[in-house]
This record gives structure tokens, C-alpha cells and sequence, in this order.
């Protein structure tokens, strides 16, 4: 039986991980901090199949800990600081738990679990404001907001130790992911409840920006078998994951109103302050490389996610009434 280590493993991708990889009959350990809720309603179905250990990417002391008892074959670093409008009023922060606390990870590894296998979860922000539109592995770097920054130190770190102390370690370039458990800060989920709570009369209209703004969406429990397969390969690599398309905010309005029987344009209001420009420029990933070397495969199409996710909402919201 394999061991893994999931920081971060009551998010989103955390969650979604370690139940793929409770289906494949590993031990999954959870990393926790002491003032989070290790009740997590992601984790809470299967929580009793987790070995949760109290730490902080800041505090390398509590790392070392749990690397040292568990010794895990593979290490899914899914933790972090990921609001990016939160990384202007926190940038030392941002960069110190992004950047420096992956660092300690590779320490660690370095010096206390040198077989262990690492993926960093890299964030395609690292490529900012890039010439081209399409964007692979080989795009030039511009970061532009100090998240982006932090996240670029981090994959170059991943680079540095691969090289200099054959360590295997991996970072995925992940585009935007959704699912039932994004964070509502994020706009696909603030759709997808503000629909549920229309339609449910308990709200009456849903703010938002730029209704033209385009994104590269997947779902993210694909992402999460893309992550595993990186560390399954011989040869340790880093793989953009996307899916190659662009949908507008408008969409996700359309088909998660649309579910739900209603018409988005009679409930949608336009802030501005909220509103951004368009971008002169609209940018995806090309997972080509992911899948002719992992043989990732996408299973659920974007107009399918999200539908998952508004009725999910109006289920949850639902029962609640």
C-alpha cells in the first residue's frame, strides 16, 4: 500500500484527490491547520479513511513531523493562498506560504525522504499577459499580480531541485478548475448559488462584472487524475492541464440559470465594481502534452459541470428550507 501526503486536502482538489486515491488503496494522510476545521464538509463523508496531522506550510518544524512518521511515497503539495485579489493587500504572506513553504517541502524531501515523489500544484497566472494566446509548458513567463509571482518561485524551486538533487518532482500548470466544491468567491459557484437562491426566492437578483470575460474552465476531479498520472511516469515533468477552450462568464449564466428553468437576463444586474475590462488578448492552455504523454482524458464537458454544480446548490439550499 502506498502512502500519500495531501496539503491542503480539505479544498477542492484535496478533497477530490484523496477520495481518487482512497479508490486506488492508499493511505492518505491529510495535513491540517490548527485553526481550520478538520470537519471539513468536503472530507466529512469519508473523513474516517483519513489520517488528518496538524501543520503549516510556515512552520517547516510540523512539516518535518508528519514527513518523518509517514515517510508517503508521493506528496500532493494542493495547499496555499489562491485569492489573487487577497495577494495585493497580503503579498509577504502570499509569497512566503506560495513560494518559501514549497521550498521547505523540498527540503525536507532532500534531507529526511529522498524517494518520496512531489507535485506542486502551479498556477497558469505564471504565464500573465503572454504574446500567444495558446499557452504550453514553453510559454515565456509574466507574472502580474504578487500571487503569480509566488506561484513562478515555487515552479522554478521545482525546477532547481530536480536538476541539482535529482529529487522527482513535478508541478502541473493548472488552469481554472470548478466543481460543487469551489469556494463561492469564485465567479462559476457565485453563479451557480446565486441561480439556486433565485429560484428558490431567496434572493432576487445576482451581481456581477464583465459578462464578456472569457475563461479556460475544467472540471476539477479530471484535474485531480491528471496530478496523479504525473507522478506515475518515469520521468519526472511538468504538464500544463486545460482543456483548449474558452467559455465566456455569460455562459456559465446561461446554462446554470437555463437548468433551473429561468432566464439569467431578468435577474442579472451589472456592477461596477465589479466590471473589468476585457482582455485584449483571450488565454488558454493546450494540454496536448498531458494527453499523448499521461493519457489524460477529460470526462465532463463544460456545459455539464455546470449543471453539476447548480444543482448541487439547489439541492444543498433545499434542504435547508
Amino acid at each position: 500500500m502506498k502512502t500519500a501526503l495531501i496539503t491542503g486536502i480539505t479544498g477542492q482538489d484535496g478533497s477530490y484527490l484523496s477520495q481518487l486515491l482512497l479508490s486506488k488503496h492508499y493511505s492518505v494522510v491529510g495535513m491540517v491547520s490548527r485553526d481550520h476545521d478538520i470537519g471539513d464538509q468536503n472530507i466529512r463523508d469519508f473523513r474516517d479513511k483519513l489520517i488528518l496531522e496538524y501543520g503549516d506550510l510556515l512552520d517547516k518544524t510540523s512539516i518535518e513531523a508528519i514527513i518523518v512518521k509517514h515517510k508517503p511515497d508521493e506528496i500532493y503539495n494542493l495547499a496555499g493562498l489562491t485569492f489573487v485579489p487577497a495577494s495585493w493587500e497580503r503579498p509577504a504572506l502570499t509569497y512566503d506560504v506560495n513560494a518559501m513553504g514549497v521550498l521547505r517541502i523540498l527540503e525536507l524531501i532532500r534531507d529526511k525522504c529522498p524517494k518520496s515523489r512531489f507535485f506542486q500544484a502551479t498556477s497558469s497566472k505564471i504565464f500573465g499577459n503572454s504574446k500567444q494566446e495558446e499557452q504550453t509548458e514553453k510559454t515565456a513567463y509574466q507574472p502580474e499580480d504578487p500571487y503569480a509571482v509566488s506561484k513562478l518561485a515555487a515552479h522554478l524551486s521545482i525546477d532547481v531541485f530536480r536538476r541539482y538533487f535529482a529529487i522527482y518532482a513535478v508541478s502541473g500548470i493548472l488552469y481554472n478548475h470548478e466543481s460543487e466544491r469551489r469556494g463561492p468567491e469564485f465567479v462559476t459557484r457565485k453563479i451557480t448559488l446565486g441561480a439556486a437562491k433565485i429560484k428558490l426566492g431567496l434572493e432576487n437578483s445576482l451581481a456581477l462584472g464583465n459578462l464578456d470575460a472569457q475563461a479556460d474552465w475544467g472540471y476539477a476531479p479530471d484535474y485531480v487524475k491528471g496530478m496523479w498520472l504525473m507522478l506515475q511516469q518515469e520521468k519526472a515533468d511538468d504538464y500544463i492541464l486545460a482543456t483548449g477552450q474558452l467559455h465566456t462568464v455569460r455562459e456559465v449564466c446561461e446554462i446554470a440559470f437555463g437548468e433551473l428553468g429561468l432566464d439569467y437576463r431578468k435577474f442579472v444586474t451589472m456592477d461596477e465594481q465589479l466590471y473589468r475590462p476585457a482582455s485584449k488578448k483571450n488565454y488558454y492552455g493546450c494540454p496536448k502534452k498531458a494527453e499523448e504523454t499521461l493519457g489524460w482524458q477529460r470526462e465532463v464537458s463544460f456545459k455539464d459541470m455546470i449543471k453539476l454544480m447548480v444543482n448541487h446548490d439547489f439541492a444543498v439550499l433545499s434542504k435547508r428550507l
